[in-house]
């Protein structure tokens, strides 16, 4: 499909430029990643202080955590302060994303033993450090929504996943990575069923107030039965009435509505809707989608359709929707 799609490259004229936007149009995540990469934990501390619990800051600390090395220098940050609950969530996040780097995105058959050792042991000192700054910091939602990254890849089962993402809701009940994680562990391939992740993704989204990002939830639902099925059953599904009606009843309480602000989280929503009306054949709510995002593409869900080159899809899917 993308072949065909790209034919039709270069028919449409006043367009923005597109290019991926890494920070998911978070201003912060940037001057955070710097600080980072530069050792500066006065800064790193001054941008993740400045940004509350309850105004989402997993965002921030995933961008500290991207950053390799951190484990090295957090290390004396976290000694020089032992009761200190900040250096020590950062320490987990980091060793969240330094497991997966070892472990990396392989096949569990081709991932070798040693590699699980690493990644077992990288995550279960996340899981260690979390609980502590949890405890430390009971309002905090952050060390309950990386305890759902960690419950995952260790394996934790579906009850205890449960009772992690119900403690990381019942601080902040409409916190969206939290719900993005707890869609993922009721997916099929993690043991779950699609009867149960669309049943959880409408629940989420028609449970939260109009204009909420947790609308996203029902795309992504429906982007994961679309990858979980072959060619040929992907396309039939993913186009059918009942899945585009569902979109559009989302994308009504979502990005539609009236009360959905402008600012951190909408992107994602805008280009997650893109794509998947763009596969459902749903032009013009596609076309209307990638008007909002303005050229911005961020790499979820794109690279789903080039890994290495997620702009280059997105360029594709809007050539096709004629924006």
């Amino acid at each position: 499909m993308l072949r065909e799609l790209g034919n039709t490259l270069g028919r449409w004229a006043g367009r923005p430029a597109a290019r991926v936007d890494g920070d998911a149009g978070d201003p912060d995540a940037r001057r955070v990643r710097e600080a980072a990469e530069a050792a500066d934990w006065a800064t790193v501390r001054d941008v993740l202080d400045a940004r509350p619990e309850s105004e989402d800051r997993t965002g921030l600390l995933w961008a500290v955590g991207d950053v390799a090395g951190v484990e090295r220098w957090i290390a004396d940050v976290m000694a020089a302060d032992p009761e200190d609950p900040l250096p020590r969530l950062v320490a987990a996040v980091r060793h969240i994303r330094w497991a997966w780097e070892a472990r990396t995105g392989a096949l569990a058959k081709d991932v070798s033993r040693e590699q699980f050792r690493i990644f077992h042991e990288r995550l279960n000192t996340a899981e260690t450090w979390l609980y502590e700054v949890a405890e430390r910091e009971p309002g905090w939602t952050s060390p309950w929504y990386g305890l759902q990254i960690t419950g995952r890849g260790l394996q934790v089962g579906q009850e205890v996943a449960r009772r992690r993402f119900e403690a990381s809701v019942r601080r902040d009940p409409h916190h969206l990575g939290a719900h993005q994680q707890q869609l993922q562990q009721v997916c099929e391939k993690w043991s779950g069923s699609h009867e149960e992740m669309h049943a959880f993704a409408r629940a989420a989204a028609f449970g939260a107030p109009g204009g909420t990002l947790l609308g996203q939830l029902v795309a992504i639902a429906h982007l994961e039965h679309w990858l979980a099925l072959d060619s040929g059953p992907d396309a039939r599904y993913i186009r059918g009435p009942e899945v585009i009606a569902s979109l559009n009843e989302a994308a009504d309480h979502s990005y539609r509505h009236a009360d959905f602000a402008p600012g951190r989280g909408r992107l994602p929503v805008l280009n997650t809707f893109a794509m998947v009306f763009s596969l459902a054949g749903d032009v013009a709510s596609a076309r209307e989608c990638f008007r909002a995002t303005e050229g911005r593409v961020t790499k979820f869900p794109w690279y789903y359709l080039d890994g290495s080159d997620p702009a280059k899809a997105y360029k594709q899917y809007r050539a096709y929707a004629g924006r």
